[in-house]
């Protein structure tokens, strides 16, 4: 019987030095991974502009944008390395069995004590990020002339998007904590079904509700610009009136358009500084393309798309959330929901990132159509117009890696694109 005993502490044992270090691992190979990638798209940066491409960059923007991406580099490689160190010292010496231990002693709710765990950790990561976040804004969007928020606009987006951040976590971790309370057979099933009528909602009201909170958005008065796009919404049978203007140049000259929420409640979205930088018909060029995205019911597909690979995490959190192995890998005694889901997410984060690269080949396939859509249309040229101008305004890499390219690209490049619509 002591024999029996001491093989299954040994093999106990054995299961959680070896998670232990499978996770240090992993959260090592995610760095190098990162740095790996920025490498090639270093290396990458050096080649010639594309005979395509020649005329968005003089030498001397070349010699800027060459500039913003080395020290934007540099900054990202900085980040990476702080925030790769602070995830090891948290759990290699035992930081989550701590803050565990701490939060007990304030309460013994499951709830609550996966609200007060969670939001410490949060809190942590955001002390290290703002810093980082202050001098990317400050120093460097400050230096290329990117930059126009102000000291008091960044941190009242800081408490704003924490506040708003904090809230909804909290909502989405309360009701999966009460499920499994509820049905600890099947909450894995009810708590993704409950996610995804919240990420419904949020898809249909997000611009009602949180927009307004960082942004003013005013419809798009009578003019050239909105008689053009509703003239080309009608051609293509198109129905829209909500049309928006967004304030983002109270914060950055980079430029964009979108389209929010689907069916009676979609509305378009323009950036203040796209129209400053863009003439009518690339404007409208560029909604071609997004009217190709609704036309080919991308945001359907990708919300079908993220239910799927939602389930699939939520079905292997449930085969590890009693496990005492996951637990003890983290230093801690007894299984939790909090402590088995940071070190699931520690272990999830390899399958994540092959899960990404799927859906950004998924995405580029839905990019190609929708540029298709607006080249069929008669804005091809428009929409490679307007995406020129805004490359150069940003100042992009237009050689990207391919590695990179097909690891983290949602889009295609500018010079695939290019040749595609021209």
């Amino acid at each position: 019987m002591a024999n029996v005993v001491a093989q299954i502490f040994f093999v106990k044992m054995n299961s959680k030095i070896m998670l232990y270090y499978v996770i240090i691992a992993i959260v090592m190979a995610e760095f190098c991974y990162s740095i790996f990638m920025m490498y090639l798209n270093h290396k990458a940066s050096r080649r010639p502009i594309p005979e395509e491409l020649s005329g968005i960059y003089d030498s001397s923007a070349y010699k800027r944008q060459q500039l913003y991406s080395s020290v934007n580099r540099r900054m990202s490689v900085i980040t990476n390395v702080v925030n790769t160190i602070v995830s090891l010292l948290i759990f290699a010496t035992g930081g989550y069995s701590l803050i565990d231990s701490v939060v007990r002693e304030v309460t013994d709710s499951p709830v609550l004590l996966t609200l007060l765990f969670m939001g410490v950790i949060y809190l942590i990561t955001l002390v290290i990020d703002i810093p980082f976040s202050y001098y990317s804004t400050f120093v460097i969007e400050e230096r290329f002339g990117f930059n126009k928020t102000t000291h008091r606009t960044f941190f009242l987006d800081l408490l704003k998007s924490t506040v708003v951040s904090m809230i909804l976590t909290a909502l989405i971790l309360s009701m999966v904590v009460v499920l499994y309370e509820l049905m600890p057979r099947y909450y894995w099933i009810a708590a993704w079904g409950a996610v995804m009528l919240f990420t419904l909602f949020i898809q249909l009201f997000y611009s009602d509700l949180i927009v307004p909170l960082f942004n003013k958005q005013t419809p798009l008065q009578q003019g050239e610009l909105r008689n053009a796009i509703e003239t080309f919404a009608g051609q293509v049978e198109f129905a829209i009136k909500d049309i928006y203007v967004m304030d983002s140049s109270k914060r950055s000259t980079h430029a964009n358009a979108y389209f929010t929420g689907f069916g009676p409640r979609k509305r378009i979205v323009l950036y203040d500084t796209l129209i400053e930088q863009l003439t009518t018909d690339e404007i409208v060029g560029v909604l071609a393309h997004e009217i190709g995205h609704y036309k080919h019911r991308h945001q359907i597909k990708g919300i079908c798309s993220y239910a799927v690979t939602s389930l699939m995490m939520f079905f292997l959190f449930n085969l590890v959330i009693d496990s005492p192995e996951i637990a003890a890998a983290a230093g801690c005694d007894q299984p939790s929901f909090h402590i088995n889901l940071i070190v699931f997410s520690m272990l999830y984060s390899p399958i994540d990132i092959v899960l990404s690269m799927f859906a950004n080949i998924n995405s580029r396939r839905h990019e190609w159509q929708a540029d298709e859509y607006a080249k069929v249309h008669g804005k091809g040229v428009q929409v490679a117009s307007g995406l020129r101008k805004m490359s150069a305004n940003s100042l992009s890499n237009l050689t990207p890696h391919p590695v990179v390219v097909f690891m983290e690209y949602s889009h295609p490049t500018l010079l695939q694109r290019v040749r595609h619509l021209e």
